[in-house]
């Protein structure tokens, strides 16, 4: 056990609830979802997310971080409302299966390692731009929390380098008390209750959720989730980590789990160097992750309500610091080959801009584009 390592799972939770849970309430709240069926798929994704990653990090001795897909319930926002829940559970069945084909037949690995490591390095310095920024951006909004964060966070790595995360995190609780700036209250404890629905195949749901839900996840999150470890010096096992998660998501799915993949935001916080010096000990914050996740998915929606009273300058400001480390190594791998650097630039531009293209994510398209790039500048080799 490792003090900073499941102080870096307690910081992904936090982030992941803070941030990517709203955009699935909002996608309940648009498809008319009611109470027990909302509070049964918050159930549903974290659980799964957390039996994945004390699992597989248990069976790899790598941190893997796994999470819901967000783009996925980007996507639930404009359509889930179109189509009936059983109609949509069914094409969530349909999702966990093919992806569990695609990562157990091993095409998705084969296709990850023809991507020059400078790419895969600028993709994640390029997801985690933001949030490095982030930290700067919050000292406008709220300068008292941000600014004690930053700065509890210094003194720290000067000092206590293993727990400047813990500190800083300290520090910016107490000045978002000072400020009034915590809402947090739990007016009860109340265990979630899974909610069965049995799936209803259509054609119609199968094209407007399930293939662009497929797409969405294998490109924007899968892809992203294996090069965080690649680039911080793991060799992942695609067919055990793109498959485990698509049987998670199979079998969940008729409890209202749309897709459980690997992370990359969250993961990065795992995986880098704040977690714990050693690499072969980060695996310690991807159990801790996963025991955070079942403990907040056994009380369903009753913790998401304290999570959301968080200032989000406090957790953009803690995931930034947190992140610092990663995004450096981002960077470093991105530009020492001179062979490489302008394609990893392309990706990292691309990447960090945030753009979407039908319906995905920019790292796709970063990763894309630094591939294009890297097969144009890079001349043939001729036989004599």
């Amino acid at each position: 056990m490792s003090l900073s390592a499941v102080l870096a799972g307690l910081v992904a939770v936090v982030v992941s609830y803070s941030g990517p849970l709203v955009i699935v309430l909002a996608a309940a709240s648009a498809g008319h979802l009611d109470k027990a069926q909302t509070g049964s798929w918050v159930w549903a994704i974290s659980i799964g997310s957390g039996l994945t990653c004390i699992a597989l990090s248990l069976r790899t001795r790598m941190p893997v971080i796994t999470a819901w897909s967000t783009p996925g319930a980007a996507l639930l926002v404009t359509s889930l409302g179109a189509y009936s829940y059983a109609e949509a559970i069914g094409a969530f069945v349909v999702t966990g299966v093919v992806i569990t084909l695609v990562g157990l037949t091993g095409v998705f690995g084969r296709l990850m390692r023809l991507v020059p490591a400078a790419v895969v390095s600028a993709m994640l310095a390029g997801i985690l731009f933001s949030f490095g920024t982030g930290v700067f951006t919050s000292l406008k909004t709220a300068p008292w929390i941000a600014g004690a964060v930053l700065l509890a966070y210094l003194l720290g790595k000067r000092w206590l380098a293993r727990y400047a995360v813990l500190i800083a995190l300290a520090a910016g609780v107490v000045a978002s008390a000072a400020t009034s700036g915590l809402d947090v209250r739990l007016d009860g404890m109340e265990l979630a209750r899974p909610v069965l629905t049995a799936p209803d195949f259509s054609v119609a749901s199968l094209i407007g959720i399930a293939v662009p839900m497929i797409l969405a996840t294998l490109a924007s999150q899968n892809a992203p989730g294996m090069a965080v470890l690649t680039a911080s010096g793991y060799e992942p096992k695609d067919r055990l980590l793109i498959g485990s998660t698509g049987l998670a998501s199979t079998a969940l799915a008729p409890f209202g789990s749309h897709a459980i993949n690997l992370a990359a935001i969250t993961a990065a916080i795992c995986t880098g160097p704040e977690a714990h010096r050693d690499p072969r000990r980060r695996y310690v914050a991807g159990v801790a992750c996963g025991a955070f996740y079942l403990l907040v998915g056994a009380f369903g929606t009753t913790l998401v309500v304290f999570f959301a009273g968080l200032p989000k300058e406090l957790v953009a400001a803690i995931a930034g610091v947190a992140l610092f480390g990663a995004l450096a190594g981002g960077l470093t791998g991105a530009v020492k080959d001179d062979r490489t650097r302008e394609a990893a630039l392309v990706t990292f531009l691309t990447t960090a801009s945030g753009v979407t293209l039908f319906g995905i994510g920019s790292a796709f398209w970063g990763l894309l584009f630094g591939v294009a790039v890297h097969l144009i500048l890079t001349p043939r080799r001729t036989e004599a």
